[in-house]
């Protein structure tokens, strides 16, 4: 057993969870290749992830309230334009999990999607969603 693990209950939670990131990781890549999605908007989302894993914050997080608000609008911003913005064929076409959880996430996206004023939606993201 690997010394890291305490259990065997906790080395195969350990597992499933690199499993996981190796499948986002691979999901966020297919999609900054995708010739569908606009540079721009592509540009903006990595730029977004970036400062959301970087340990450099725009607002401190030691500031009460907005420190850890400036986290969550980005994080805001990124699933809004992946479960609310992009077509669903884009976003399934790479979407290494199931529709269930798909589903799930969407909904989740839709409301955190409140937040953030639609205005400044329209201004970072050049995507055009289908009409049908």
């Amino acid at each position: 057993m690997n010394p890291r693990c305490k259990s065997k209950k906790t080395c195969a939670s350990l597992v499933l969870e690199m499993k996981t990131l190796k499948e986002l990781i691979a999901f966020v890549k297919a999609v900054a290749n995708d010739e569908r999605i606009p540079s721009q908007d592509k540009a903006i989302l990595l730029g977004l992830l970036a400062l959301i894993l970087s340990p450099v914050d725009l607002i401190p997080d030691w500031i009460p309230i907005f420190g850890v608000m400036d986290d969550f609008v980005m994080i805001a911003l990124v699933m809004d334009y992946f479960f609310n913005h992009i077509d669903n064929e884009i976003l399934l076409s790479h979407y290494p999990w199931g529709m269930k959880s798909f589903s799930r996430i969407r909904r989740v996206a839709r409301g955190v999607a409140l937040i953030i004023p639609n205005g400044l939606k329209q201004k970072i993201w050049k995507f055009k969603p289908s009409i049908y």
